[in-house]
């Protein structure tokens, strides 16, 4: 069923569907779309823990439709959670389909992301400012 509320979250990446991103029949391969997400919660948990941030989880994730060559891959997150070295976000993929106002809910999922320090070993997310 298509969500017809809109993205959830702060618009965190845009990004233009190429051809070199896809297969053969012009769908956009779904390890691209999630490598987008990565990049989207490296920005926002990077913001948040004012400091380096890898992954270490994303949970389960589904396409509820394709991305096609020439679409606007629009990436939104939210912050659902923080801990001591881990923010865990929300994440939303929608479609801005190829020259068109139409958007599409695409995919979602929930990324963890952990702090480190400049050793590479998990440090505490800071206090909100």
């Amino acid at each position: 069923m298509p969500d017809t509320l809109g993205p959830k979250g702060e618009l965190t990446l845009r990004t233009l569907a190429m051809p070199g991103d896809a297969n053969a029949a012009g769908d956009i391969f779904g390890g691209w779309v999630m490598a987008q997400m990565d990049l989207a919660c490296g920005i926002r948990a990077a913001e948040r823990a004012r400091g380096r941030v890898v992954t270490a989880a994303v949970k389960e994730m589904a396409f509820a439709m394709p991305v096609k060559i020439g679409d606007t891959l629009c990436v939104y997150s939210d912050i659902q959670a923080v801990g001591r070295t881990s923010i865990t976000l929300n994440v939303e993929v929608w479609a801005q389909r190829y020259l068109s106002d139409r958007m599409e809910k695409v995919t979602n999922a929930i990324f963890i992301m952990v702090a480190l320090d400049k050793d590479g070993k998990p440090t505490p997310v800071p206090a909100e400012a």
